[in-house]
């Protein structure tokens, strides 16, 4: 009876330590993000460093990354400024505006050289093809 209990303890011990291990935290190379992204007739362009651009009112700001949607009658010339970080999975694009960052945060759930796929904070998955 006590050479039982010792091997019911061992598996209890032993499945304890199990349930506490962290699985490997998943990390994506910010370096394949580079290039132009298209979904649909949305796309967003991730450069690998900063671009200087002038704002409507004259300000110059510096950013890595643009997005527009042709669908809206937008060109790339026009688009949407934004700096972008890559951490983990987390993409974070902070977005520019003429008083204010805007922060998104996304979640990446593909990323290879031809393919970008992301959740936003509402849930809806974002599916990219690299074009360029």
């Amino acid at each position: 009876m006590k050479k039982l209990l010792h091997i019911f303890l061992f598996l209890f011990i032993l499945f304890g330590f199990a349930a506490c291990h962290k699985p490997t935290e998943i990390s994506y190379d910010a370096s394949m993000l580079y290039g132009k992204w298209q979904e649909g007739s949305v796309y967003e362009r991730y450069y690998e460093s900063l671009i200087e651009r002038v704002l409507l009112n004259g300000d110059t700001v510096h950013v890595n990354g643009t997005t527009w949607d042709e669908a809206d009658d937008v060109t790339e010339e026009e688009a949407q400024l934004f700096n972008w970080t890559l951490t983990g999975t987390t993409l974070k694009h902070e977005h520019v505006g003429t008083f204010v960052m805007v922060p998104k945060i996304y979640t990446i759930t593909m990323l290879t050289s031809s393919h970008l796929v992301y959740k936003d904070d509402y849930g809806k998955t974002h599916h990219f093809s690299k074009v360029e």
